[in-house]
């Protein structure tokens, strides 16, 4: 089996998974998609968000990616069903963190920050009804919070109002548990924890993606193959590169370029 792992998003927000699988899975190779060109999901219609996944997908599977990621909260909700019912791979998504949220909260209050795309799917309140009985959840849309990122314009005046503007109505109404539902946002988490102080938990679903990814990935290996071996990871956009590549590079805190997608 190949070692490859396709790992896409609408943007840059996926970087923040990607850093989780990377440390999950050394020995992997990574072909990451920004699909900065059609950024952002969260205003798009469902079909458009799959006819998009299902063009990304093609694409990995194309360089020899035998597992993707979507690792876009708005593209998991939109596309990951007819995703799995059309490509003979594995596919991970996200999935916002209601059910540790509910087990963790003493409010019985959690908030979720999601675009609104995101909070209109139906995979969203069917977690809740599942995972969240007896705890009251809220849920905001944040626009504008996926721009700010994508713009690398993480703790600017602007983006604390907007932090602000969106956290403000959860605290007042007991949230003590904020679910960062959107792959974006956990670049903004030391702002948002800022904002909101330290007595408010943020969660976020990175860590949960990549210890997913590691099991499925390591049920297709022979055993050991790639003990000793260090990954790869190759980065490509819809987007124009260089500019994507100068805010990735921020956000990755290193130095990482970009190839167009052809």
């Amino acid at each position: 089996m190949s070692k490859v792992i396709g790992v896409f998003d609408s943007g840059l927000g996926g970087l923040s998974v990607l850093k989780e699988l990377v440390a999950a899975l050394p020995q992997a190779d990574f072909l990451y998609v920004s699909d900065a060109g059609h950024c952002p999901y969260g205003g798009k219609r469902a079909a458009e968000i799959t006819d998009r996944a299902e063009a990304i997908t093609d694409f990995l599977l194309a360089r020899g990616a035998r597992l993707v990621v979507v690792a876009c909260n708005t593209a998991t909700i939109a596309a990951i069903e007819s995703l799995r019912a059309g490509y003979a791979v594995s596919f991970v998504g996200m999935e916002p963190a209601v059910k540790p949220a509910a087990a963790l909260t003493k409010t019985g209050v959690v908030g979720v920050l999601a675009t609104g795309a995101a909070l209109a799917g139906e995979k969203l309140h069917q977690l809740i009804e599942r995972h969240a009985a007896g705890v009251r959840v809220l849920t905001q849309p944040c626009p504008g919070l996926v721009e700010r990122v994508e713009a690398g314009a993480i703790d600017t005046p602007e983006t604390r109002t907007l932090v602000r503007r969106y956290t403000a109505p959860l605290l007042a109404q007991g949230a003590d548990v904020l679910v960062l539902g959107c792959t974006h946002y956990p670049f903004l988490k030391e702002v948002i924890q800022q904002e909101v102080g330290p007595g408010i938990a943020l969660l976020d679903t990175g860590p949960a993606v990549a210890r997913r990814t590691a099991t499925l990935w390591s049920a297709e290996q022979p055993a050991a193959a790639f003990a000793s071996s260090t990954g790869t990871l190759r980065f490509f956009t819809s987007g124009e590169a260089q500019a994507v590549a100068a805010v990735a590079s921020q956000l990755w805190g290193a130095a990482i370029s970009f190839e167009a997608m052809s």
